[in-house]
């Protein structure tokens, strides 16, 4: 089969590869249909690392998927060939404590598509999954809904974290596809005015069609004086989805006394700052958000239902073949470009 693999900083070549194999009875044999360009698949292209996972050329990145099965192992029971599905790229052990305490998000063992030292990413032909990472899809429902679903599982989880949304002023800093991913979980809560801020216009306006109330660029405008002087008393929530340290510090000025702070943006940083003595008098309370726990089927539920309607995300395709330049056209941020979506038709 074909894969494409990131060889260099910036660079990525077609390999032809072995077929992946069923190991274990639980797995599934998936072809791929959509796959999802991620910010965080960017970082490993533009840097070589997240933290402390590094690459080690060459590599396949790709997490965000959908397929169709291929085959299946001895023990799956809810699959058979033909089967259309969305994937959650994640792979918990299931045994250690975390996964038991309710947190396989945070699996002391665990497997991610596309995570240098675990999994092998989707950018592929087919890759293999277990059958608790798959999720069926209806037949009136896109490959591109099953790949928006991981997305906006995060965003879905993130909402549950922060809390009560009913009726809430919140800041959401960052207009990209993890931006948009809190805003329509967080509009289908109930939350009140929406705040939003981004960087590049063309983002800014369809975070404006997906329902935010007021829209802001930090580079013309500025948005923390606008926004306070909208809303005095200040907002309950800031969603961080950029991963800027500028972000964090307006994320602070914006919050009102006993707001919480909840950090979904991934920093190309090690470290990021916080002014530490408003947050102290103001007690700011900071959520970090890791992925998604237990989102994917609720928020595939909310798609197919019509409650969110999240395919405007996708601004560009691009066949396999011209992978690198969908990578390039989001690291860049050109284009207006929300979600570049590979198709492998």
């Amino acid at each position: 089969m074909r894969a494409m693999r990131l060889t260099a900083l910036r660079d990525m070549k077609m390999f032809d590869v072995p077929d992946p194999q069923i190991a274990q009875p639980d797995e599934l044999l998936i072809r791929m249909t959509r796959v999802g360009v991620c910010g965080s698949d960017v970082h490993y292209y533009t840097t070589g690392r997240i933290g402390v996972q590094v690459v080690q050329y060459p590599f396949t990145v790709g997490h965000e998927c959908a397929g169709v099965v291929e085959a299946v192992g001895s023990g799956v029971t809810h699959f058979k060939p033909g089967d259309r599905i969305a994937i959650d790229p994640a792979m918990p052990c299931g045994a250690c404590d975390q996964c038991q305490g309710g947190r396989p998000h945070t699996c002391r063992k665990l497997r991610f598509l596309g995570c240098p030292g675990q999994a092998e990413g989707s950018l592929s032909e087919y890759i293999v999954m277990p059958e608790g990472s798959c999720f069926p899809l209806k037949d009136v429902s896109s490959f591109e809904l099953g790949v928006l679903s991981e997305p906006l599982a995060i965003g879905v989880y993130a909402c549950q974290l922060a809390g009560e949304l009913k009726g809430k002023k919140i800041g959401i800093l960052g207009c990209g596809p993890i931006g948009l991913s809190v805003l329509m979980p967080a509009r289908h809560a109930g939350a009140g005015a929406v705040y939003m801020t981004d960087k590049i216009d063309a983002r800014l306006q369809i975070a404006q069609g997906c329902g935010a109330d007021w829209i802001g660029n930090p580079d013309t405008q500025d948005v923390v004086a606008q926004i306070s002087a909208a809303e005095p008393l200040l907002l309950d929530y800031v969603f961080e989805c950029c991963g800027q340290q500028d972000a964090v510090d307006n994320a602070i000025e914006i919050l009102a006394p006993g707001g919480k702070l909840v950090m979904i943006g991934i920093p190309e940083v090690d470290r990021i700052s916080f002014q530490i003595d408003k947050m102290r008098r103001k007690e700011i309370c900071f959520q970090n958000v890791r992925r998604q726990n237990e989102c994917t089927h609720k928020t595939i539920d909310l798609l197919e239902s019509g409650a969110l309607n999240a395919e405007r995300m996708v601004t560009h395709y691009f066949p396999f073949e011209d992978t690198k330049a969908a990578f390039d056209l989001v690291a860049a941020y050109q284009d207006g470009v929300v979600k570049a979506m590979i198709t492998f038709d």
